[in-house]
């Protein structure tokens, strides 16, 4: 049976943009089309897929979620349900103090204005996150969103709603007792087999809590934790950090498309390096990172 929860963002808020970087996700896994959103979640030891829709306006916002569960859930699991949510869609952002911010810079004034009300959205675990960005390793993000979308059809757990198969992103437990052919068979390398399928034992073992991370105030000292495990090298870990902790001081320099949209909108240039990305968005302060995925979502919608 699904429960019906109501969400309350804080405005302004834009569902449509929000939620139009999973406009090409898989619709067995999450996906937004034709005003709706949809992704299975955990709630505790359940699964239950969200089905999110919108009513409002960008300057009073509100979200109607249909939640149907594999299992009942308790009055306390569905507000765990409302708060997961809300998580993933970020809806208690502020954007205003970041819109002032970025006031004085003409090319993020001109984005913030055409896309007012974009949040972005983030991953339920840091797990799923890291996993993630070190699929995304030197790889286009269209390859990498179908490897991601095999290893959660492989290794997630599922559930049927409607007669239609739905996939949860995988538990660590899941992922470090893969076997190296099965990852391989994902379409994966075999090293970056190995960084994930490493990170996800240390996790079960107790010796990486990435949970507990979150505690953490400085954003740097997380990046020097996440880049003592195999594989990760800072633009891993910011990235990581960015979608998985909501930190959006963290600015992924290094990525080539990132640069790019830097380039174009500043006009600057075919091509900047790193250093010269980071200069630029010294100027974006504790945004930077929010100002980065405002970037990439302009230049994914051709704005």
């Amino acid at each position: 049976m699904s429960i019906i929860l109501i969400l309350n963002p804080v405005p302004p808020y834009n569902f449509t943009l929000s939620t139009f970087i999973y406009s090409s996700g898989d619709p067995q896994i999450r996906r937004s089309e034709n005003g709706r959103f949809w992704q299975v979640i955990r709630v505790g030891q359940k699964i239950a897929l969200a089905e999110v829709t919108a009513e409002g306006s960008t300057g009073n916002p509100t979200l109607k979620v249909r939640l149907t569960p594999e299992d009942v859930l308790t009055a306390g699991e569905q507000e765990q349900a409302k708060t997961i949510i809300s998580r993933i869609l970020n809806l208690d952002d502020y954007l205003t103090p970041f819109y002032q911010a970025v006031r004085n810079d003409p090319p993020m004034r001109e984005l913030t204005r055409r896309l007012r009300g974009l949040k972005p959205p983030t991953t339920p675990t840091v797990f799923e996150a890291l996993v993630d960005s070190i699929i995304e390793q030197q790889i286009s993000l269209a390859v990498a969103r179908t490897l991601e979308a095999r290893i959660t059809r492989l290794f997630g757990d599922s559930m049927v709603v409607d007669g239609q198969t739905y996939y949860v992103f995988p538990k660590p437990e899941s992922l470090a007792s893969a076997t190296p052919e099965q990852v391989r068979s994902c379409g994966l390398s075999a090293m970056k087999g190995e960084y994930i399928t490493s990170a996800a034992d240390q996790v079960v073992r107790g010796e990486l809590d990435l949970e507990g991370l979150r505690n953490i105030r400085d954003s740097e000292e997380i990046i020097t934790v996440m880049t003592k495990l195999r594989g990760v090298g800072r633009w891993t870990a910011e990235l990581a950090i960015l979608r998985g902790m909501h930190r959006l001081d963290a600015f992924p320099a290094d990525d080539l498309g990132l640069r790019r949209a830097i380039a174009q909108r500043y006009q600057i240039g075919e091509k900047i390096t790193g250093d010269e990305a980071r200069r630029i968005a010294d100027q974006w302060g504790e945004w930077k990172g929010l100002a980065a995925y405002y970037l990439l979502v302009a230049d994914q919608m051709g704005i």
